[in-house]
Order: structure tokens, then C-alpha cells, then sequence
């Protein structure tokens, strides 16, 4: 008899991020059973934490060393579902349904775009990038965009009123929802959040700031998920102007981002003429001919 070859056996703590993106996924389709049972606000709470879960799976794998090609796989399939697919049709069954068919179209588009979105992101990984690049995602990443999406229904439930039931409210959700798509698949960049740096003497005033916050989520959530929108928003065109100059100074780009920092205040202070004739829109006096 030939002895039986044993299958390797599989250590435990390489299954844990593959389970916490299984429990996203759970949470993610949770949420649109809850907005098919009239409860918005659980319907945001179970997408938020799926997003949750998804900033720590991968986390706990490269701490673990728990890496591999199928939990890639896995995890890129729960975003396609929890960040594409949920929020569609909660922004769908809650603010949508009354509309034109052109409310579903929009909602197809959005997640169609996420999908598109993810599809790029994992063709990238395989590309030799500048250091600097890596502090930078091409479009919206697909958290940001679920959470982008669910924002006029935080509106709604901030600002009751028979105006969502109008005619005015359904465009003002499908223009929402084409911009948030249209970011997803653009190439602006989006700053990642692991990139910035904290200088000491903000620690603890941040770490204040953020009990504030917590507090403020659990009294006025849907406050807050408006409030971190507009922050995410309003970084947008900070991080398009850094990553061109950046761009602009190669020899920078394996520098430390405080470093390159330092550089970018260096440069400014040696070149204040710049900023002053750029405000005033003037040109430098040249030699004259």
C-alpha cells in the first residue's frame, strides 16, 4: 500500500485577514438587506464598518505575514461588492426608486466604475513606479467613493424635509452620483491617508481632536459623514498641486516625505518673488529690447 500523503496543514493566523474580508463581505450585503427593510441608518452603519474591516485585512496580513495571491483575489472581489455593489443599491432602494429609470442607470454606472476602478488598481501593482507615486492613489479609491455615494442619504437623514421627495432632490442625486463616478475612474490623485506625517508637539492635540470626533459620530454621525466628505474633497486640489511639483523635482523623489517637505518650504522661502507676482498675475521685468 502506498502511504498517504498528508496535506500540508495551514497555520491559523493565515486565515484570520482572509476571514475579516469574508465578515466585510457579510456586512456589506447585510447593508443592502437592511435598506431593503427600511433602515437606512443601519444600512450606513454596516457599510462603514465593512470599510473598516477592509483597511484592516490587509494590514493584518503584512503584520502576520499572512500574504497571498488568493487573499489579493479575495479582497479585491469584497471591494467590488462591498464599495460597488452595496452602496448602489442602498443609494437605489432609499433615494431612487421613485425616479425615471435613469436613477438605476446612474447607480449601474457607479458601479461599474468601481469595478473599473479596481481593475486598474491591480493592474498597476505590477508596475515600477516612482517612491513618490506610492503616497498617491489615481482616482478616488473605491472606500472613499462608497462613502462619497451614501452621502446625500447622511444628507437626508441630517436634513428631513419634503424637498428629498421633489423632483429638484432626484437630480441633484443623479448629478451627485455621476461626480462621484466620474472621480472614481479619473486619474486626479488622492493623497492616502498612512502617508501623512504627524509632527510631535500635534500628537496629543490631534488625539483630543479625534475624542471630539468620536463623540460628535456617536451623538450626529450623519454630521460627521458629511463634515469628512467635504475634508476629502477639499484635500483634492492639495494633492493634485503637490504631486506636480513632485513631479517637477526627480531628485526628491526617494526622499522621506518630510523631507521632501522641508525642500518644498526651502524652495518657496528662496523664491518668495513667485507667489507674490503669481497672485497678481504680473510678469517679471525683462531686459528691454
Amino acid at each position: 500500500m502506498k502511504p498517504r500523503i498528508k496535506a500540508p496543514q495551514i497555520s491559523v493566523r493565515r486565515l484570520i485577514p482572509s476571514a475579516l474580508t469574508v465578515a466585510a463581505i457579510c456586512l456589506g450585503l447585510s447593508a443592502v438587506k437592511a435598506a431593503l427593510d427600511h433602515q437606512p441608518t443601519q444600512a450606513m452603519a454596516m457599510l462603514a464598518g465593512s470599510a473598516i474591516l477592509d483597511a484592516l485585512d490587509g494590514r493584518a496580513a503584512r503584520m502576520l505575514k499572512a500574504t497571498s495571491k488568493m487573499g489579493a483575489e479575495i479582497d479585491s472581489l469584497a471591494d467590488a461588492v462591498n464599495f460597488g455593489v452595496a452602496p448602489a443599491f442602498i443609494v437605489y432602494l432609499t433615494l431612487l426608486s421613485h425616479s425615471s429609470p435613469i436613477g438605476w442607470l446612474v447607480v449601474l454606472l457607479y458601479a461599474v466604475c468601481i469595478v473599473l476602478r479596481l481593475a486598474r488598481f491591480n493592474a498597476m501593482l505590477d508596475g515600477e513606479q516612482p517612491a513618490f507615486e506610492k503616497n498617491y492613489f489615481v482616482g478616488m479609491p473605491a472606500p472613499a467613493g462608497a462613502i462619497g455615494a451614501i452621502g446625500p442619504l447622511a444628507a437626508k437623514m441630517q436634513f428631513p424635509g419634503l424637498w428629498w421627495d421633489s423632483h429638484w432632490a432626484q437630480l441633484v442625486v443623479i448629478v451627485w452620483m455621476i461626480g462621484v463616478s466620474l472621480l472614481v475612474v479619473s486619474t486626479i490623485p488622492m493623497r492616502k491617508v498612512h502617508t501623512f506625517a504627524i509632527p510631535p508637539n500635534m500628537v496629543i492635540p490631534l488625539l483630543a481632536l479625534l475624542a471630539i470626533g468620536v463623540a460628535a459620530a456617536v451623538m450626529d454621525g450623519y454630521l460627521v459623514l458629511l463634515v469628512i466628505i467635504a475634508a476629502y474633497v477639499i484635500h483634492i486640489p492639495f494633492a493634485v498641486r503637490t504631486k506636480a511639483w513632485l513631479r517637477e523635482h526627480p531628485e526628491l523623489w526617494d526622499d522621506k516625505p518630510k523631507q521632501q517637505r522641508q525642500a518644498r518650504r526651502a524652495i518657496r522661502r528662496a523664491q518668495p518673488h513667485r507667489r507674490s507676482t503669481a497672485r497678481l498675475r504680473l510678469r517679471r521685468p525683462g531686459p528691454r529690447r
